[in-house]
């Protein structure tokens, strides 16, 4: 039996919901990543501010 518009738009309906349900999804993946990443990097910038400043302490005592 063939689709009457009615199921064709409702089948379109459910493809559009799911598309926009794997879109939130990638990006709440990509919210996940970017924090991750910042959280890293914050380490890694306070690292190097640390090794700098102790560096400079060293020159100051020397």
């Amino acid at each position: 039996m063939a689709d009457t518009s009615i199921d064709r738009i409702e089948k379109a309906l459910a493809r559009i919901e799911a598309a926009a349900a794997a879109r939130a999804s990638s990006a709440e993946r990509l919210a996940a990543r970017h924090e991750a990443l910042r959280t890293k990097v914050e380490a890694a910038v306070a690292s190097l501010d640390a090794l700098i400043a102790r560096e400079a302490a060293a020159r100051e005592e020397g």
